[in-house]
């Protein structure tokens, strides 16, 4: 059959259209499904983003419980749409990019005019020197991540990730307002300690747990099972006070783990032109966020 078509040109050429019409035709009927997929994750960034900007306005209008779910919401959002784009296929250089762009805000931004708005504001100069150091190094995290994909263990992340700081803080709200405490004084200080040393945390080298590799699909043990029971049926019971605990005990596994004996490198690598495998890797990434 192949001596038949190399002999025969024209029925080589037929064969050569035929395939290209059918190309083309699945193009046309897949190519608006991908759009349409790809427009999901994006769409959940884009609520994490808004979701970030109205905890701003809050804010700055001292509605500080409501800016803190909505910090709680974008953490929602950010979780969501990277596994979103990562069962659809639809991860992309441009989600990973819009992603950090939305972080920076949802969670650097945010929890830091929070901060200052809520505690910080007494220290005047101080306070303001404090939650753009937050922002700043908010910022390096989002950057590191970003250049470090493809080169570190996929179970750590290098440093406190940026939306667990800001559930931190959150947290802190939470944790303030439902015990009804009225300590300025305080206040101020621990909120002061705490936004530093997150900010320090974020561009530390201390591992962290990544929770991108559990698969859901797989049976789990069944003491883990029950946990997770336990922590939704509190977080239904008591959110705040739950996310505080969650948020707290997350933020501290970094150092217990670094106690342990876990160190990680914080190498930031150099592209060069010739290594265009990292960068495909980088661009095909199953990343939402972020």
């Amino acid at each position: 059959m192949n001596n038949r078509y190399r002999s025969n040109p024209r029925a080589r050429a037929a064969r050569l259209r035929l395939i290209s019409e059918l190309r083309d035709r699945r193009e046309r009927v897949v190519a608006p499904l991908k759009r349409g997929i790809f427009l999901v994750p994006v769409t959940i960034t884009s609520l994490g983003l808004l979701a970030g900007f109205y905890s701003l306005i809050s804010a700055i209008n001292a509605h500080f419980i409501r800016a803190a779910v909505l910090i709680a919401i974008a953490f929602i959002c950010d979780g969501l749409d990277g596994r979103v784009a990562r069962l659809s296929r639809t991860s992309s250089l441009f989600g990973i990019e819009y992603d950090s762009l939305s972080d920076v805000v949802a969670f650097g931004v945010a929890p830091a005019v929070l901060a200052y708005t809520w505690a910080l504001r007494p220290l005047r100069l101080g306070g303001v020197i404090i939650a753009g150091l937050y922002v700043v190094f908010a910022a390096f995290r989002l950057a590191r991540f970003n250049v470090q994909t493809g080169s570190v263990d996929k179970r750590r992340f290098v440093g406190l990730p940026v939306p667990g700081a800001a559930a931190m803080i959150a947290g802190l709200v939470f944790g303030y307002h439902y015990f009804y405490l009225d300590a300025p004084q305080m206040l101020v200080a621990v909120v002061a300690f705490v936004t530093v040393a997150l900010g320090v945390l974020m561009i530390s080298r201390v591992p962290y747990p990544s929770f991108k590799s559990i698969d859901f699909y797989h049976r789990a043990p069944l003491a883990v099972t029950a946990g997770v029971m336990v922590v939704l049926t509190c977080l239904i019971a008591v959110p705040q006070i739950t996310a505080c605990v969650l948020a707290t005990a997350y933020v501290l596994s970094g150092p217990f783990l670094m106690l342990a004996g876990e160190r990680m490198a914080a190498r930031i690598p150099v592209l060069r032109p010739s290594d265009s495998d990292a960068q495909k890797a980088r661009e095909t990434s199953p990343l939402s966020g972020r």
